[in-house]
């Protein structure tokens, strides 16, 4: 029996398949590109898809697995939920949905930052040898190549997500539709305030606790993009709306739906890299050591309450200030504010009561 491939060079990792045709909308150049029947291949995914599968088989060999998480930890209301974003449209208030497909792809542009993030030795942290880990490789390609996917490779002229979105509102609107946005500031967790003082982690060094801190709020980041991914698809591909640009929207869609596919390998590739920490030795700060899953566990616990109960809450209300002024601007506003009102998620009447 073969051994498994254990250890990538970087341009294994950021290698492509060998397209049939180029991912092009219009004369931008995307990343990703087409088989020969003309299905949707995502970028840099042939060495690092045979690299993912064979840590992964490795890591259950061991008693290990993935992270066991997805999408649907992540509950609260939403504002504005899918109906509420079609009554919107359909009265001509247009300009939240155009926002909102800004600012994502504006957010997704600042994630090119993970690529040139500076990373601590964590050979040095953990006692085992990770050089046949993916773990040993974040520093080796896998952390650039998700961060080109998000920011592209400007000076190719390569778009990554951050453009594909822009593309995407240009086909679903028409370019220019409404000025520009900048996307509003995060809603940190009280201990990421610079108010609140204490450590989540203290048993290890700082520098580490923040990059596991770091890759745990990174999926959580990739499960709320993808259901609000979802929900922008639906719109979209919904027949009553963009009814004089209907071919585009469905256009939109498709992109949306290429972000989507690039997604699954950073998810899954998060999940991995927290399942080989859990169960890795770590060096404490004191001289001693503790498993990874004492470290992870409650960190994770703590983390998905506050994006399940306390942040989506705080982030509706927001969003409805917001959209509340915005509505009103148009004509009829009352009148569209009673209706969006009535359509909010079940249980959330703190903004729309």
């Amino acid at each position: 029996m073969t051994a498994r491939q254990l250890r990538f060079s970087e341009s294994e990792l950021l290698s492509d398949h060998d397209f049939a045709a180029p991912h092009r909308i219009g004369d931008q150049r995307l990343h990703g590109g087409f088989d020969a029947e003309g299905t949707y291949i995502p970028p840099r995914s042939k060495g690092r898809r045979k690299a993912l599968d064979n840590w992964s088989a490795e890591l259950r060999e061991r008693g290990g697995d993935l992270l066991e998480a997805d999408s649907s930890l992540l509950t609260g209301p939403r504002v504005p939920n899918y109906a509420q974003q079609c009554l919107l449209i359909e009265n001509g208030v247009t300009r939240p949905f155009w926002n909102g497909l800004t600012i994502t792809g504006k957010i997704e542009g600042r994630g090119r930052m993970i690529a040139q993030m500076p990373l601590p030795d964590l050979q040095s942290l953990i006692v085992e040898d990770i050089g046949d880990m993916s773990l040993g490789h974040l520093g080796k390609g896998l952390l650039t190549a998700h961060g080109i996917d998000e920011g592209g490779e400007p000076d190719k002229g390569i778009g990554g997500h951050d453009v594909m979105w822009f593309v995407a509102r240009d086909l679903a609107f028409g370019p220019n539709a409404h000025p520009d946005v900048e996307p509003p500031g995060a809603i940190a967790r009280p201990e990421a305030d610079g108010k609140t003082p204490g450590r989540r982690m203290p048993q290890i060094e700082l520098p580490y606790e923040m990059l596991l801190a770091f890759l745990m709020n990174l999926l959580l980041i990739e499960f709320r993009a993808e259901i609000g991914f979802a929900s922008t698809q639906a719109i979209l591909r919904t027949p009553t709306l963009f009814t004089d640009r209907r071919a585009e929207a469905e256009e939109a869609a498709m992109i949306v739906e290429r972000i989507r596919t690039d997604e699954e390998i950073h998810v899954e590739s998060l999940r991995l890299y927290l399942g080989e920490l859990r169960k890795m030795t770590l060096n404490t700060v004191d001289g001693g050591t503790i498993r990874g899953e004492e470290l992870i566990d409650p960190f994770w616990t703590g983390l998905v309450r506050w994006a399940t109960v306390d942040q989506p809450r705080l982030a509706a209300e927001n969003t409805y200030q917001a959209l509340r002024k915005q509505i009103l601007e148009a004509e009829h506003g009352m009148r569209i504010l009673r209706e969006f009102n009535a359509l909010a998620d079940p249980g959330y009447s703190l903004a729309a009561g």
